[in-house]
């Protein structure tokens, strides 16, 4: 009778704590309120009369950055801070569909559209998504296949695709609910494929055949210009970058790649070799806060709660994403990358605008 009385107290134990995984996977939800709330202070102070945030730097990039990070971290569109965001991004949809001031259209308008996605609780925006969705698939390229173009984006019609504007059309594609086999996103998975150090099937690309084993299976910003590239080593490959490398795991997943597939395995294990959140690796403090919510973005759609690098090590990879950007949280509850010169992140907008998204990405789902 004693035994079964102690077992029957030990289950009620148990029932009371909850799931285990609630315990020991992430951040603590009262640390990350309070960073939030921090970042929401601050960014109260800096919104612009119109409701925009840093316009001289993309337009409306960055208050739709703000707007979506502040959408997935549970404030809602009512919000007097959100809500004035939204109403100067809808002042920014153009006539062909697009969301964009002069310039930057597909950047613009993929962020934008994600924002509207994180707001269109009552199909408010319905009409603005399916604009947006048509106006970047007509920035991309896909007139031959045999063109290395294909599939790319860049940051206006005609300009010269990258990874990272197509990774966002990518992103901005998932938001609108395309399916995996939609025409536009299999043409960017090719152009993707053919950014990574992978010579093969995937990749016809001639600096693929002088890929190092320390690039291999990583990403690099665009197989165009091989010989202009800033990125160029040595023997005439492209080296690997941390961002690209989770901007392209990514998008393989976004675009129905399995992860048995030959570019996931690759990218991974990449990864696996170069796994850090002190830096972006090939671009060292450059792009920091952009490195760190492609990782999230990555790690998240990979769908494991841990991740085992090249090591053995196992990562607690949303607490630890926490906790690098706990530890760089400004005393004002902002972020800012003094170090970086090149992706405009000194400007603590962007920055924080970033750091704000990758905590949603941040949170343990409930399962």
């Amino acid at each position: 009778m004693k035994r079964t009385i102690l077992c029957l107290m030990a289950t009620l134990v148990l029932f009371a704590r909850g799931p285990a995984r609630a315990a020991d996977n992430g951040p603590d939800p009262k640390e990350m309120q309070e960073m939030l709330d921090r970042a929401v202070a601050f960014l109260k102070q800096r919104q612009g009369q119109d409701g925009s945030f840093a316009p001289k730097i993309a337009g409306p990039g960055v208050s739709a950055l703000v707007a979506a990070a502040l959408l997935r971290n549970g404030v809602g569109p009512d919000d007097p801070l959100v809500a004035k965001t939204l109403k100067y991004l809808e002042a920014k949809v153009q006539a062909d569909g697009g969301v964009y001031d002069k310039q930057l259209a597909n950047y613009t308008t993929s962020v934008a559209l994600m924002a509207f996605k994180e707001a269109n609780k009552s199909g408010k925006y319905d009409t603005v998504l399916a604009n947006a969705t048509a106006f970047l698939k007509r920035l991309q390229f896909e007139d031959d296949p045999n063109n290395v173009r294909f599939g790319g984006v860049g940051y206006d019609k005609g300009k010269r695709p990258d990874l990272s504007n197509t990774q966002l059309f990518l992103d901005a594609m998932n938001a609108a609910g395309m399916p995996k086999n939609d025409p536009a996103v299999q043409r960017a998975l090719k152009f993707v494929s053919r950014c990574q150090n992978l010579p093969g099937e995937f990749n016809d690309q001639p600096f693929a055949q002088k890929t190092t084993p320390e690039d291999k299976g990583g990403l690099t910003y665009t197989p165009l210009d091989p010989d202009d590239s800033p990125h160029k080593t040595p023997n005439g490959g492209l080296r690997s970058l941390g961002a690209m490398t989770y901007a392209g795991l990514k998008s393989f997943l976004y675009a129905g790649v399995g992860k048995d597939d030959p570019r996931v395995k690759a990218a991974v294990g990449w990864i696996r070799a170069h796994y850090t959140l002190d830096e972006n690796p090939g671009q060292g403090q450059g792009g920091l806060y952009y490195y760190y919510h492609t990782f999230a973005k990555a790690m998240a759609a990979l769908g494991d709660d841990r991740f085992t690098d090249a090591a053995g090590t196992k990562h607690d990879w949303r607490k630890e994403l926490f906790e690098a950007l706990k530890k760089r949280q400004n005393a004002d509850g902002s972020w800012s990358n003094a170090k970086d010169r090149q992706f405009g992140e000194a400007a603590p907008e962007l920055a924080t605008a970033f750091a704000v998204l990758t905590l949603s990405y941040c949170r343990t789902p409930q399962k």
